[in-house]
C-alpha cells in the first residue's frame, strides 16, 4: 500500500517529477558516459605504451636499465627462455631484441634514432610493428639488408621505398661501424614520435653489424591481459634469481602511467560527487516543494495517529522511486551512447600534436567497467536518499495544528 501511495504521489505533479527525473537521468548518463570515455583514454595510453616495444614484461641484463649500452647484453637468451616457458600463462608471446642508439643518414639528412633488431614473426605477436606497415612489405627473416622506417622519418628525409639509409653506431669492440640498409617497408604508428625514433631490421643483421654473436638487449613478453603483468613478473623474477638479469613489469617501466591509473579512481569518484552536487540541489528543492504543498495532508495523517517515522519513510520512498527510475534510464542511455561510440570512437586526429604529448591514442573508444557504473549508481542513490531526509524530517516534525494553519 505504501509503495502504491508513493507511486501516486510522485505523479501528482507530473511536470515537476519529469524535471527532477530528467536531471537524474542526465546526471547518471554523464557519469556513465564520461567515466567510460576516461577509462578509454587510459586504456588507449596503456595500449600505446605496451604496443610501442614496452610489452607487459621486459627482461634485461642487470645493468642495462640504468645504462642501456651494448656491452650490457644477455648472452644466452635461448637457455633463459627455455627455463621461463613453463611459468608463462597460456596465450603469452615473447620476442628477443637487439636495441641501441644509432645515427641514421642519407645524402642530405641525419638523425639520432633507436635501432631495433627483431625476429619478424615473433615481434609481430608482441608489438605494433606486425600490423603497422602501410607501404612496401614487412620484414622477412632472411632479409638482412632490409629496414622498416616510419612515415614521419621518410617525409623528413625526403626518401622513399627502395632507397638506402646508412646506420652508424658503436659495436661491442668499441669501434664505429656503418652499414647501408634498403627501405623495404614504411610503417605508420599511433604517435609521430614513434615513426621518427624507431628503425627495424632483422635481429641477425643487428647482431652481425654489432659483433654480438647470439647476444640480445632484451626480451619482451605480451600477456593475455594487462593485470597479469605484476604477478607474472614476480614469478619470473624468482625463477631467474641469481642469473644476473632484471625482470620488470610495465608498471615499473612506466611509473608515470602507473601514477595516472592510481589517481584515476579517486578522480572519477570526485567527478561523480561534483555531478551529484549539481543534481542534489534539484532533488532537495523538488522534495521541499512537494512537502510544503502537502503539509496539511501530513497534519491530518498525524492527527489520525500516523507516526513520524512512517511520514519520513513515505517521503523518502517517493524520492527513492524517482531515483531508481532515473538511474535505470540513465544507465541505459549511457550504455547506448558507449555502444554507439564503440564503432568509430572519437577521432582526435585534428589535435594530434597535443594528444601525442599527453600519450593518448588518436581515436578514443569508451571502456565500460561494471564497477564504475555501480559506483555512479550508489553515489546517486545513497546521496539522493540522504538529501531527501531533510524535507522528510521537516514534514514529520510539523505538529497537526501548525500543519493545518500552514499556507
Amino acid at each position: 500500500m505504501e509503495l502504491h501511495l508513493a507511486w501516486r504521489n510522485i505523479w501528482r505533479n507530473p511536470r515537476r517529477t519529469a524535471v527532477i527525473m530528467t536531471a537524474v537521468i542526465i546526471g547518471v548518463w554523464s557519469m556513465v558516459g564520461l567515466g567510460a570515455l576516461m577509462r578509454g583514454v587510459l586504456e588507449g595510453m596503456i595500449k600505446n605504451n605496451v604496443d610501442t616495444l614496452t610489452g607487459h614484461i621486459q627482461i634485461h641484463q642487470q645493468d642495462y636499465p640504468d645504462d642501456p649500452a651494448i656491452e650490457h647484453s644477455i648472452g644466452d637468451p635461448a637457455t633463459l627462455l627455455a627455463s621461463l616457458k613453463p611459468h608463462l600463462p597460456a596465450g603469452s608471446h615473447w620476442s628477443a631484441r637487439v636495441r641501441l642508439n644509432t645515427v641514421v643518414s642519407n645524402a642530405r639528412h641525419n638523425l639520432g634514432a633507436t635501432l631495433v633488431g627483431i625476429d619478424p614473426q615473433a615481434e609481430a605477436q608482441v608489438s605494433f610493428i606486425g600490423n603497422a606497415v602501410t607501404e612496401g612489405v614487412y620484414l622477412h627473416p632472411d632479409a638482412d639488408g632490409a629496414i622498416l622506417v616510419g612515415r614521419a622519418l621518410v617525409e623528413k628525409f625526403n626518401t622513399k621505398l627502395g632507397r638506402k639509409l646508412i646506420l652508424t653506431t658503436q659495436d661491442t669492440e668499441g669501434e664505429i661501424t656503418s652499414r647501408a640498409f634498403r627501405i623495404r617497408g614504411i610503417f605508420q604508428a599511433e604517435m609521430e614520435s614513434t615513426e621518427k625514433n624507431y628503425l627495424f631490421i632483422t635481429r641477425r643483421a643487428a647482431q652481425e653489424m654489432l659483433k654480438m654473436g647470439d647476444g640480445i638487449s632484451e626480451i619482451a613478453f605480451r600477456l593475455p591481459t594487462h593485470d597479469m603483468a605484476v604477478p607474472v613478473a614476480a614469478q619470473l623474477g624468482s625463477q631467474l634469481a641469481g642469473r644476473g638479469v632484471r625482470v620488470r613489469s610495465w608498471q615499473t617501466i612506466l611509473p608515470l602511467l602507473k601514477a595516472y591509473l592510481e589517481m584515476f579512481d579517486a578522480f572519477i569518484l570526485i567527478w561523480f560527487v561534483v555531478v551529484f552536487v549539481a543534481m542534489g540541489f534539484g532533488i532537495l528543492n523538488t522534495t521541499l516543494m512537494a512537502v510544503f504543498e502537502r503539509m496539511r495532508e501530513f497534519g491530518v495523517l498525524k492527527a489520525l495517529g500516523m507516526r513520524p517515522g512512517r511520514i519520513v519513510g513515505g517521503v523518502m520512498l517517493e524520492t527513492l522511486l524517482i531515483l531508481l527510475i532515473g538511474i535505470l534510464a540513465g544507465n541505459l542511455l549511457g550504455l547506448a551512447t558507449c555502444w554507439g561510440l564503440s564503432f568509430g570512437g572519437i577521432d582526435l586526429s585534428a589535435l594530434a600534436k597535443g594528444v601525442e604529448y599527453a600519450g593518448m591514442a588518436r581515436i578514443i573508444y569508451p571502456e565500460v567497467w561494471g564497477q564504475d557504473i555501480l559506483r555512479a549508481d550508489l553515489v546517486v542513490l545513497l546521496l539522493g536518499v540522504l538529501v531527501s531526509l531533510y524535507p522528510a524530517l521537516k514534514a514529520a516534525r510539523m505538529t497537526p495544528v501548525a500543519a493545518m494553519t500552514h499556507h
